[in-house]
């Protein structure tokens, strides 16, 4: 872990932070290939009306574009939130090689929390994993979110 990482994930904090103001989930992610970000999403579960819009699902689809490929052999991911069953699903059949992430997800994280996806001999890929990464500000964000919504 070096600076660089430190830069991307505080960009995909900036894509959770919009995602808050648009009363979604505050997730963000960047995927990076060569130093350059090439994939980016956050969470639009809401917005769309669909369960598929996840920040992950996003930036992978926008990032296979943008190397007319569905591998990305040579990327990185970085999200703001451990990710969900169906996100750790698309970084393994993506073929993402590395993974950062920032806080934890007790209720629903795959990657560690839950069960972990990523690490298992019984799949043709393993990823290798950076938790942690801005744990707090990541953290905090979704704590935030999620106490707004609390009645008081």
């Amino acid at each position: 872990m070096d600076n660089q990482d430190k830069i991307f994930m505080q960009k995909a904090l900036k894509l959770a932070r919009r995602a808050y103001e648009l009363n979604e989930v505050p997730i963000g992610c960047v995927i990076v290939h060569n130093g350059q970000i090439i994939g980016m999403g956050y969470n639009e579960r809401n917005t769309t009306g669909n369960t598929l819009y996840h920040a992950e699902i996003t930036a992978i689809d926008q990032a296979c574009t943008f190397l007319q490929d569905w591998r990305l052999d040579d990327c990185t991911m970085y999200v703001t939130l451990e990710p969900c069953p169906m996100c750790a699903g698309a970084i393994l059949q993506a073929r993402l090689p590395r993974l950062f992430f920032g806080a934890k997800n007790p209720k629903a994280g795959a990657v560690g929390s839950l069960i972990n996806l990523l690490d298992d001999d019984r799949f043709n890929h393993k990823v290798d994993i950076v938790k942690g990464l801005m744990e707090e500000e990541c953290a905090a964000l979704i704590k935030r979110f999620f106490a707004s919504m609390r009645i008081t």
